[in-house]
């Protein structure tokens, strides 16, 4: 089933209940993890030294081998909160939209952007729903024209980040209690609306709606997409068959430049 295929503007219509669609962002409608980008940024802004720079990349390379882990997520949030301490939320909020020209809009996925679009297009609202502070998660919904962003809520005092947060870091449950909590302001329908992810830990998420939707699934929400009969797009396969071939090929090429070599070298020992 293509993604349009699923949408319309009749669901909710009969009662004018308000609707609503919410993703994730890393993996889901960002190649790679967001908080990579913004540790980067901060780096190139001299707000922290190298090794911390080497922290975030170790992180990312996991991330993008393995997806999402508890664990990882526990120490990104613990070594960003004593970084950006002292830091105001303006040069936040401009690293944001730094963010988002260089790293952010050359990594969308435009399967789910398309998506995200269709809802708009039938009255929906759209949030994002992540970890990354809520001044970069806000800068892009508004760069793609969505409702808005949840996202993490850091500490501030007299515009500067305290290096405490305002509540739990976005994540995992406290995702799906975010929605709950936005539903219950906006008088939204949680079993008309939708949510996508591509991590297992967003289950409580997608559990919370109607429909639920596995988007670039990591293996295990791949398997309980599957057994719960959830759809499942995943729009990394061509990107995949072409790093296979560029592989492939290489391979094939060092063959073959290896088989000549050889060759060359017979051909030389038979001249003398």
């Amino acid at each position: 089933m293509e993604p349009h295929e699923q949408f319309s503007e009749d669901d909710g219509a009969a009662t004018q209940e308000r609707v609503a669609a919410f993703f994730d962002v890393d993996n889901t409608l960002v190649r790679g993890a967001s908080l990579y980008a913004l540790a980067k940024k901060m780096h190139q802004r001299r707000f922290f030294r190298w090794r911390e720079i080497l922290f975030f990349a170790l992180k990312q390379t996991m991330f993008a081998a393995r997806g999402e882990h508890l664990g990882d997520i526990d120490k990104i949030r613990d070594r960003a909160l004593t970084l950006v301490r002292r830091i105001s939320v303006a040069d936040m909020e401009a690293i944001g939209e730094e963010i988002y020209d260089e790293f952010i809009a050359t990594k969308l996925w435009a399967g789910t952007v398309s998506i995200a679009q269709q809802h708009m297009a039938v009255g929906r609202e759209v949030w994002l729903v992540t970890a990354t502070p809520n001044e970069v998660a806000s800068v892009i919904a508004r760069r793609l024209g969505l409702t808005g962003a949840l996202g993490t809520q850091v500490a501030q005092q007299d515009g500067q980040y305290t290096g405490a947060l305002e509540g739990p870091i976005l994540h995992a449950v406290q995702k799906a209690e975010a929605a709950r909590r936005l539903a219950r302001e906006r008088s939204i329908s949680l079993s008309s609306s939708w949510a996508y992810s591509d991590s297992y830990n967003d289950i409580p998420l997608l559990e919370a709606v109607g429909h639920p939707v596995a988007i670039n699934p990591d293996g295990r929400l791949r398997g309980y997409a599957k057994r719960c009969g959830w759809q499942v797009y995943d729009f990394r396969t061509g990107q995949r068959a072409a790093r296979v071939g560029l592989r492939i090929a290489g391979v094939l090429g060092a063959i073959w430049a290896a088989k000549r070599s050889v060759t060359r070298r017979g051909n030389h020992h038979e001249e003398l």
